[in-house]
């Protein structure tokens, strides 16, 4: 799995960003200033850098700037908000500026995209005694065949990518059908009932009353 590099001054923002990586499975390493960050980048590897913009001494534009040349990936994370400094990220060569406060699912959401991109993300999620490839688009359960449809294959890999999250039913329809998906939240139910008897999933696929639904990780 991906190893994150997270640059953020402010501790508990760092660990609480570190936690919500931890549910997606990556692994990650943690700094408080550009300086540090531009050293480690050039001395380790890492799959994707989460940089705040407002850091002590560099701030997170001239550690971009620095970073220019090292092929590794670099989402922003910023209270600045304004256009023109989402703008002057994206123009440096970021993947992606992310607003801060955001929601753990949008940040892991944001990360596997980028990962996507750069084909540096998982091809192959396990949970139990199920095995999900995504390369071959197949699904096992103690090495048998288990046939998805499209949308509970994608339904699936949301779930496996996001254990221990509460994930709404609107936020289900976004992730797997897409955002100009007209259908109601009962789609998700149907597919969330096939989930659970292809997979043997009825105790760890819980549902949460009038939210949703979480999958539940395994000790």
């Amino acid at each position: 799995m991906a190893h994150i590099l997270i640059v953020e001054d402010e501790e508990h923002i760092a660990r609480m960003i570190e936690a919500t990586l931890a549910l997606g499975g990556y692994t990650c390493a943690w700094c408080a200033d550009g300086a540090e960050a531009i050293d480690r980048v050039q001395r380790s590897r890492y799959d994707l850098v989460l940089l705040d913009v407002m850091l002590p001494g560099l701030d997170g534009f001239a550690v971009m700037e620095r970073l220019q040349g090292q092929r590794v990936p670099v989402i922003f994370l910023s209270a600045m908000q304004q256009v023109e400094d989402k703008v002057r990220g994206l123009r440096l060569g970021a993947e992606d500026y992310i607003a801060k406060p955001f929601e753990a699912i949008e940040l892991l959401a944001r990360v596997e995209v980028v990962l996507r991109r750069q084909g540096r993300w998982e091809l192959v999620l396990e949970y139990g005694g199920i095995r999900q490839d995504l390369g071959s688009h197949t699904v096992t359960r103690d090495g048998q065949t288990v046939p998805l449809s499209p949308k509970e294959f994608e339904l699936l890999r949301v779930f496996l990518q996001n254990q221990d999250l509460a994930l709404g039913r609107e936020k289900l329809l976004a992730m797997v059908w897409g955002y100009e998906y007209a259908g109601e939240s009962r789609t998700v139910d149907i597919h969330v009932q096939r989930l659970r008897q292809k997979l043997g999933l009825a105790e760890q696929l819980t549902t949460l009353p009038r939210i949703g639904y979480r999958l539940e990780k395994l000790p």
